[in-house]
């Protein structure tokens, strides 16, 4: 279970900087998702760890080894590529002995590490099939089957579910999280689907722009995201502007809000005439009746758009002041949700401790969320 470490890695394409000074450490056995938008750095970060591409700066370690000037074959790297990259002209069985047959390794234990591979992957059964006439996740599998039988214990996985179904992918994002726990390996694996790197990540890694905006589990980058760009990237935030007006008691701050209303949120280490931004996810506002209108944060607004979402009710819904918010209202099969209209009237309210709250960015709210730097 080999540990990684990026030291000030950095890689230029002509004049195109793609990776700027990343330092990163993936732990022994950690599965990690590298998540971000198209361009930021994703793929390269990978092929730069699996020796595919040599950085301009930096080193790379693996188990406490510089393999920066190694090439692949000697790293101990399995890669798994989006596009399943099978040979077409050998089936299955030879697919995946393949790896330990160039190795030069006798016959017989060839073939017992292939067996035992498949076996442990559930693929067995389709030794005898060419990839032509596999389904797009078994060949997937049998793809990372050959990975891995060459004995390598860090699996590289470049979109490795990108080209499959959606009910296949989903299915087969647990198979690889189950795969890596039960073989005791470290797995490095790039996507653009949040849902995915939530669900099977130990680590997430988030980037933008060549560079690692966040590294942290799961829960504290959804919960807990360390600035606005991350937190409207893991999820999406409803963004509202203000400024510091009063420091209240137990860390809480009231905070006017464009239009005056003033709002309740925990907001510690800002002093009063901060600027501030207000980030609140959607499935934290809640729609309210008329007879509840005595509760805190209230919002008054109008609803200019509805759509069913299968579990959950989703609301655009324009304030008073003029900014939008969206609203998920989830549904539940022991109580009947009222079903808000285009054009209605609504009150809308979160509460404090729900609320993330940042200073407000010195390049501007749409800056800070852009994808570029």
């Amino acid at each position: 279970m080999p540990e990684v470490k990026l030291v000030n890695i950095v890689k230029r394409f002509g004049n195109i900087t793609a990776l700027r000074g990343i330092n990163l450490t993936v732990e022994n056995g950690e599965y990690v998702c590298i998540l971000g938008p198209s361009g930021c750095g994703k793929t390269t970060l990978l092929r730069i760890i699996a020796g595919l591409l040599k950085p301009d700066e930096g080193q790379v370690y693996i188990d406490g080894e510089d393999v920066t000037h190694k090439p692949p074959e000697y790293r101990g790297v399995g890669f798994v590529f989006q596009s399943i990259a099978l040979f077409p002209h050998m089936n299955s069985w030879e697919n995946v002995l393949y790896g330990p047959t160039v190795k030069g390794l006798d016959k017989s234990i060839s073939h017992r590490i292939a067996r035992e591979i498949m076996r442990t992957l559930k693929t067995i059964d389709y030794s005898g099939l060419y990839p032509g006439e596999l389904s797009g996740g078994i060949a997937q599998m049998i793809a990372i089957a050959r990975a891995l039988a060459t004995g390598a214990k860090l699996l590289l996985l470049d979109e490795p579910l990108g080209a499959l179904d959606p009910r296949i992918r989903v299915d087969l994002r647990y198979e690889l999280r189950r795969i890596v726990k039960g073989l005791g390996l470290t797995a490095i694996h790039v996507t653009h689907n949040q849902e995915e790197a939530l669900t099977i990540a130990d680590r997430i890694v988030v980037m933008r722009s060549g560079m690692v905006e966040a590294y942290d589990t799961p829960e504290n980058l959804y919960w807990h995201p360390k600035n606005l760009f991350v937190a409207d990237f893991i999820g999406k935030v409803n963004v509202l502007e203000g400024f510091i007006k009063k420091a209240l008691t137990g860390g809480k701050a009231l905070v006017e809000l464009t239009g005056g209303i003033s709002i309740e949120v925990y907001a510690k280490g800002f002093s009063e005439g901060d600027k501030v931004v207000v980030a609140v996810r959607p499935e934290n506002f809640e729609i309210l009746d008329r007879s509840e209108a005595d509760k805190p944060n209230l919002l008054r607004g109008v609803v200019t758009r509805a759509r069913f979402m299968g579990d959950y009710y989703r609301y655009d819904v324009t304030l008073e002041s003029g900014e939008r918010v969206t609203v998920n209202t989830p549904l539940y099969r022991s109580e009947k949700i009222q079903v808000r209209k285009k054009g209605e009237p609504v009150l809308v309210r979160f509460d404090p401790e729900k609320a993330l709250v940042y200073a407000y960015p010195k390049r501007g709210i749409e800056r800070e969320l852009s994808i570029e730097v």
